[in-house]
């Protein structure tokens, strides 16, 4: 349970943004809705394809629950499932027993997709490929809060992955800003707002992209770009800076250089 999960009550049941990195965590989010809520768990929506976002699906869907996800979120998941399940089998043991790979049951296409349950509107927005691929923002737009999952992390430093597109990241993290959310859940870190996001999400984000896409231009190589980029004081403030900072120039650099 190393993120940030979301629980949206409507008069016909819970709504649960992702549903945890296996079954037993499945269950005690499950629980907590239930605390929250008072009300089964009618929805799950996967915000994206790391293993915390979706491993849970499948208890969920036992349960009864509608699973919804992107097409594209899906098929990320598809493609990511037996390294994450490899993955996680080897921190968690016998606590990742019967948890299976299963995707939404309820596909979901197009860039902004409005459901609704119990009169309660909930949107959907597919921005642009971010922490993995097909990641997207649920929105609840009376209420003005911003589910944002794996696009905003606070409090502690993103993580740029092989998977990872900071250049259209840092769009889509862009066209969130334009929905003015006060509130904002993001993957990880506490809850916040929009200042605080661009702080510790977009600044960084644009640091990275702004610094490397002229050095991956000039095809300067890895080993340079590390050297100008690893040193960024201005985020040193934010917790694993130590420990990603520098793999993140370089797993960016590489990308786009490879765009080139």
């Amino acid at each position: 349970m190393n993120a940030n999960f979301g629980i949206i009550d409507t008069a016909e049941g819970a709504v649960l943004i992702d549903s945890g990195a296996s079954l037993q965590g499945a269950r005690l989010l499950e629980v907590e809705a239930a605390r929250l809520t008072a009300k089964p768990v009618r929805w799950v929506i996967n915000t994206g394809a790391q293993d915390h976002r979706w491993l849970g699906n499948g208890y969920f869907r036992n349960r009864g629950a509608e699973v919804i996800a992107h097409t594209l979120t899906a098929a990320t998941q598809q493609r990511n499932a037996h390294a994450q399940l490899d993955s996680l089998r080897l921190v968690l043991k016998e606590r990742f027993d019967d948890t299976k790979p299963v995707t939404a049951n309820r596909l979901l296409e197009g860039a902004h997709i409005t459901l609704n349950l119990g009169g309660r509107q909930i949107e959907v927005h597919y921005f642009a490929d971010a922490h993995f691929p097909g990641d997207v923002v649920v929105w609840l737009p009376d209420k003005r809060i911003l589910f944002a999952g794996d696009h905003v992390y606070v409090d502690r430093l993103l993580g740029i992955l092989p998977q990872s597109n900071a250049e259209t990241w840092l769009s889509a993290f862009e066209a969130l800003k334009a929905l003015g959310p006060d509130h904002i859940v993001p993957g990880h870190g506490s809850v916040s707002d929009l200042g605080r996001a661009q702080a510790d999400t977009g600044d960084y984000l644009a640091f990275i992209v702004n610094g490397i896409k002229p050095l991956a231009e000039d095809m300067v190589g890895v080993d340079a770009a590390v050297a100008q980029l690893g040193d960024a004081p201005q985020f040193a403030r934010l917790a694993n800076y130590e420990e990603l900072h520098r793999g993140n120039v370089s797993r960016a650099y590489l990308r786009l250089e490879a765009a080139q």
